[in-house]
């Protein structure tokens, strides 16, 4: 009997820890640190200490966490009205409103503090600034009442690449700037395919997303605009500024070029939702894959081998 209780207990326990965590929606963290360690290593030059790395991730951790836990308290009312959101903790009943903005707050302090002191006052001043902008201006005062919430929304999720920036450097250049602006770019065409697939739920709830007020032809056109913009901003890193080379402009290129073709599709058949989901799924493969080449770009070894190609060319020439 007491093993019996103690496994119930334990069960009860472990269903606790991940109400909570599902709070968060970590889904949408893993991209988030993708963009910040791009900036870090072009930042640190190939070069980033593996202590502020653990620190830095840690903090963007917590406050987008954060930032979510409040977004799922301010949004239980929609939440429990879509299918696709009924069974989060709080529309559940499996969190209380209180419990999870304590959560919440808990997390803020712990990433500010954890960036103040192991990074410097300006990663932790901006990562802080994501949450506000995300809670006060995307959830409170974008989401309901406007078709531009995620395009200004978007500067929320384009916050960590200057957080990254901030932490190596403790200040922001052009090229963190330019970071998060295709960070911000790249937004509207990933969250309007999604929002293309699931544009019943949103409706239904009253919210304003684009394919919801113009329909999925207007939609589609500004997926297809944003996406040329988006890839025409990632080269910008290569010139004028300088920030990476060669071999990140080839990966920005042939991810681009899909990102284009596929975006293309769409706009050839703005009603297909198996083409939306492509290009949704595409989408946040394309920005992960999009900071990987800028991390590789920035390695020493990867300028010693391109420096090597191009003197044995010399030699040939």
């Amino acid at each position: 009997m007491i093993e019996t209780n103690v496994s119930r207990h334990h069960e009860t326990f472990l269903q606790v820890i991940q109400s909570y965590y599902q709070l968060t929606k970590p889904r949408i963290i893993p991209l988030l640190l993708i963009t910040t360690a791009g900036s870090m290593w072009i930042a640190a030059k190939g070069q980033v200490d593996p202590l502020l790395l653990l620190v830095t991730m840690t903090g963007g951790t917590l406050a987008a966490a954060s930032a979510q836990t409040i977004n799922c308290i301010y949004d239980r009312d929609i939440d429990y009205e879509m299918e696709r959101t009924r069974h989060r903790p709080i529309p559940s009943g499996k969190v209380q409103p209180r419990e999870a903005l304590i959560f919440a707050v808990a997390l803020a302090v712990i990433s500010f503090t954890l960036l103040t002191v192991f990074a410097n006052l300006l990663a932790a001043l901006l990562a802080f600034s994501g949450i506000v902008f995300y809670v006060l201006v995307y959830t409170h005062w974008l989401k309901r009442h406007s078709t531009q919430n995620i395009v200004i929304g978007g500067a929320a999720g384009a916050i960590p690449a200057l957080v990254g920036w901030a932490a190596v450097t403790g200040t922001l250049s052009w090229a963190a700037w330019l970071i998060f602006a295709i960070v911000f770019l790249w937004t509207p065409p990933h969250f309007w395919a999604l929002a293309l697939m699931i544009r019943d739920d949103y409706a239904k709830v009253g919210i304003p997303m684009l394919p919801v007020v113009v329909g999925d032809t207007a939609t589609v056109k500004q997926i297809w605009y944003y996406t040329l913009v988006t890839v025409a901003a990632t080269l910008l890193l290569v010139f004028p500024l300088h920030a990476s080379g060669i071999f990140y402009a080839a990966i920005a290129l042939g991810l681009g070029a899909i990102f284009i073709h596929k975006s293309w599709r769409l706009l050839q058949n703005p009603e297909d939702r198996t083409v939306a989901r492509e290009l949704f799924l595409y989408s946040i493969s394309y920005m992960m894959l999009l900071c990987l080449g800028m991390v590789i770009d920035s390695l020493p070894i990867t300028h010693n081998l391109i420096n090597a190609a191009v003197g044995q060319l010399h030699l040939f020439s």
